[in-house]
């Protein structure tokens, strides 16, 4: 007898998750309850105003401040941070600020066993996931537990002061997480709930957030998006536009938001043909027809009226490096709907750097 539903297997995630204005101040309460008594505090310098504040409130329990975060978390940082930890015998961290912050965070987590609690002043949605990243001469990521935050604090009004362009670009980074979730090979039902969620409340929210920066009903959607897009990535993976953008970031030294921006509509329209069902659902979720060839265009439409950057160029990739990233990517992709050849991603890669539309 048929079900009516495809079979599928779910693996739900360990986290809690502390949602709502005023929520940063139960930070401290949270870290007493995990029962953790000598912390450290890793903050970007743009939440540091934020991380000061966690801070003061942990008192006693904040054994170790650091401050200094980096995109993509280069080897050196990871083993300076990995070795405070222990130096100071940290039992538990706290991470304040975007993706950054956090994929510090993870890597000490890792390497400690130490419990980590985040606080997402940007939209990155990377504390829902357990995948760390640490960069070489190339960008390495891994899955494991132990990154995964044990408490996630989402407080809209920490967001307030992220500037236009990188409320923009963080946003894009969750949408890259719904898009690829939504055909990522662990795809289920209750994934592309999350993910199709995501994408309304984000394309809803961004536009708003962008205009009125205080706005902090369009932050608290965009937040929301955030969360559930991490959600579901965690759950389903990730496909080319992911790997691209680690490639692009780790070697290149390209921001990483801002290459989720400009490369997702790139992306949606290479995998439309393969993964058609996917692409409408996006297309629908942003408000459009049900129909995958208009998903590409409709993400770089948002791009435009977020003001996020829309060509590879416009955020310092070198035309010279473009043949170099398309191999390196066609070597680590593993899983995507469309089978991905080199000529194909510099196809694809030209095109961005161009702003070509999609």
């Amino acid at each position: 007898m048929s079900l009516g539903v495809t079979p599928f297997e779910h693996e739900s995630l360990p986290g809690r998750v502390v949602f709502g204005l005023g929520a940063v101040d139960r930070v401290a309460g949270e870290v007493e309850h995990l029962g953790l008594q000598r912390v450290m505090v890793i903050t970007t310098p743009s939440a540091r105003a934020a991380g000061n504040g966690i801070a003061e409130a942990l008192g006693w329990r904040c054994a170790l401040p650091f401050g200094e975060v980096r995109q993509h978390v280069p080897e050196d940082l990871a083993a300076a941070a990995r070795a405070a930890a222990t130096e100071s015998d940290v039992d538990g961290i706290v991470c304040v600020g975007g993706g950054s912050a956090i994929g510090l965070g993870k890597v000490v987590a890792v390497a400690s066993g130490a419990p980590l609690l985040a606080v997402p002043t940007t939209y990155s949605g990377s504390e829902m996931t357990p995948v760390f990243g640490i960069t070489g001469a190339h960008k390495r990521t891994g899955r494991d537990l132990r990154a995964l935050p044990r408490v996630v604090v989402y407080d809209p009004s920490l967001s307030v002061t992220l500037p236009p362009l990188a409320t923009a670009t963080s946003g894009f980074n969750a949408l890259a997480h719904c898009v690829e979730a939504l055909y990522a090979p662990a795809v289920d039902p209750l994934v592309a709930l999350q993910a199709e969620e995501a994408i309304r409340a984000l394309s809803g929210a961004l536009p708003a957030a962008v205009a009125a920066p205080g706005d902090l009903t369009a932050r608290g959607w965009a937040l929301y998006g955030a969360y559930l897009a991490g959600s579901a990535m965690a759950v389903a993976g990730t496909g080319l536009h992911h790997k691209l953008c680690h490639v692009l970031g780790g070697t290149f030294g390209l921001d990483h938001a801002a290459a989720h921006a400009v490369l997702l509509p790139y992306v949606a329209a290479f995998n439309a043909v393969a993964a058609p069902e996917a692409l409408a659902c996006v297309a629908v979720s942003l408000g459009g027809r049900p129909e995958a060839v208009y998903a590409a265009s409709q993400l770089h439409d948002l791009a435009v009226a977020t003001g996020a950057p829309t060509s590879l160029a416009a955020i310092g990739m070198p035309a010279s490096g473009l043949d170099q990233a398309a191999e390196l990517v066609v070597a680590e992709v593993d899983a995507n709907p469309r089978p991905v050849s080199a000529p194909d991603v510099r196809h694809l890669l030209h095109a961005a750097h161009d702003g070509r539309a999609p």
